[in-house]
């Protein structure tokens, strides 16, 4: 049978794991099997720069991180589910993507 692999990334956590749910409630209802969501390593992107804005002067940094957290949630091909999915509101900091595999 089918299966349907969706990937979900995002900078804010919170919405991600609200997308998340929802889809675990959706896929509780139809009374699908779901697996996940599964918690992928977090990507850290980090970068450094001097506070002082010539250049010049003491040497005294800021450090900013930015984290990308991500979700992968696999599904058997069912239409409703997709169907539901596909009509869901995503906010626009969160990435999806939807894969078939067989």
């Amino acid at each position: 049978m089918p299966k349907v692999r969706i990937k979900l990334n995002s900078v804010d956590i919170e919405m991600l794991n609200q997308i998340c749910n929802s889809i675990k409630e959706m896929a509780d209802s139809a009374g699908v099997a779901m697996s996940g969501p599964i918690p992928l390593p977090t990507k850290k992107l980090k970068i450094t720069t001097r506070k002082s804005p010539c250049g010049d002067g003491t040497a005294t940094f800021d450090n900013y991180e930015m984290r990308i957290h991500k979700r992968l949630i696999d599904l058997p091909a069912n239409e409703k589910i997709l169907h539901q999915i596909m009509r869901m509101k995503i906010p626009k900091s969160v990435n999806i993507k939807i894969e078939m595999k067989d």
